[in-house]
């Protein structure tokens, strides 16, 4: 009797392994087909007892499981085919492993485009969010996507999701450094970014470039430090915003980044004393940086300290005489002092002399701040530069007026 009960359980285990044989043929013939509703209903009644399915048969199985998920569930797929690549690199083969990497390669290119369109297209960042990270779990080691994600996250204002990510990043190390492949374009003369090192060489060699030079763009973790800080004041956490700031500059107190990104902190938290400090220790750091003086005059200008406002604007000009910017705001920072000025005109209306002499000082002070919007103009024309200039030129009863209307005009449609 024994022996046959055991001659009976090997009987029922026969049919039960050519049951599932015919069924994995059923669902490649569905796929092949492009039947993948067929093919995912023929999967599911497997997908229970995983682990009933015949060794020989498995990676097999894992391998249709992942083509029949395909794009209609990513997540699904990937785990069939990651299961599939564990299998056969246990077993030494890699029948199907050697099919499934293009298609894995594929799910991955087509989640990515899902993130990079929902947040550039749609500005979907919900979307893009969960995208970007899903294309960093398939792919690890493309950790640009995990960096996205927490952007994304930020933008659509899941600061805990975001907080979460830009830690992520930080465990992991995450720089976020590329080298750069440039050369120089001999017809225009003009430096280019041309992807690859081997595309790049590949136009050095034909002679349409010269000049190639590789250069690494700027780590992104104090970048990281700066929007976990800012996550927290957005949170309404500003004292621990304060001390992980703090904290990172511990470690690396002569990292000017993270200098400009605490005192970029001050900004959000109106702290403009503290701002200027670190400005000012800034510039200790790095003295022939324009952009510093540029700041520390915007500073002091917004603090009403005109004149010291316009030293610093000068010192970034002889860094960087085409400083547009710079310029711009000089004749900002003159023109300041005209308030001061139109209230006492206003209370010598009936005094002819006084009223004439503030006229000619207001008419001074134009002439002052003139050369220097000529200057942004000239160096960076925009509406305010050519709308600022016709105000002067009409005021002080300049000709140059008439031929800037028309360019005004044409500039705003009219």
């Amino acid at each position: 009797m024994k022996k046959q009960i055991i001659a009976i359980s090997l009987g029922l285990m026969s049919i039960g392994m050519f049951a599932q044989k015919k069924e994995l043929r059923t669902i490649d013939k569905a796929i092949d087909k492009s039947d993948f509703k067929t093919a995912q209903e023929g999967i599911a009644a497997l997908e229970g007892n995983e682990s009933a399915i015949e060794q020989k048969y498995e990676a097999w199985y894992y391998y249709l499981k992942g083509s029949a998920y395909g794009k209609s569930n990513v997540e699904k797929a990937v785990e069939a085919y990651d299961k599939l690549f564990e299998i056969e690199k246990e077993s030494g083969k890699s029948k199907y492993t050697n099919e499934a990497k293009p298609k894995l390669n594929e799910l991955i290119q087509f989640v990515s485009n899902k993130a990079i369109n929902a947040y550039n297209d749609d500005k979907d960042y919900v979307t893009a969010t969960k995208n970007f990270y899903l294309t960093y779990k398939l792919s690890p080691t493309d950790t640009i996507f995990l960096y996205n994600a927490a952007v994304s996250a930020s933008l659509q204002k899941d600061y805990d999701t975001s907080f979460e990510y830009y830690k992520e990043l930080q465990d992991i190390g995450y720089t976020g450094v590329t080298t750069q492949y440039f050369a120089v374009n001999k017809e225009t003369g003009v430096k280019e970014n041309l992807g690859g090192k081997s595309q790049r060489d590949l136009m050095v060699k034909t002679g349409q470039y010269s000049t190639p030079t590789d250069e690494n763009t700027e780590s992104k973790q104090a970048d990281i430090i700066k929007n976990l800080s800012f996550i927290l004041i957005a949170q309404g956490k500003t004292d621990e915003a304060v001390v992980a700031i703090k904290e990172a500059r511990k470690n690396e107190p002569k990292d000017l980044n993270l200098l400009l990104n605490e005192a970029q902190l001050y900004i959000k938290l109106e702290k403009m004393d503290k701002f200027q400090e670190l400005m000012e220790e800034a510039v200790q750091l790095d003295p022939e940086n324009p952009t510093l003086f540029f700041n520390l005059g915007v500073v002091n200008h917004n603090q009403g300290k005109s004149e010291e406002a316009i030293e610093y604007y000068k010192r970034a000009i002889e860094l960087d005489p085409e400083y547009a910017d710079a310029y711009m705001n000089i004749s900002v920072a003159i023109l300041s002092g005209e308030q001061a000025i139109v209230e006492e005109m206003n209370k010598n209306l009936s005094n002819f002399k006084k009223y004439d002499e503030l006229e000619l000082k207001q008419k001074a002070l134009y002439n002052k701040a003139l050369p220097y919007l000529e200057k942004a103009d000239e160096l960076g024309r925009t509406e305010d530069t050519v709308k600022s200039l016709l105000n002067i030129y009409d005021l002080t009863g300049n000709k140059k007026a008439e031929t800037l209307r028309p360019i005004y005009k044409k500039m705003r449609g009219m």
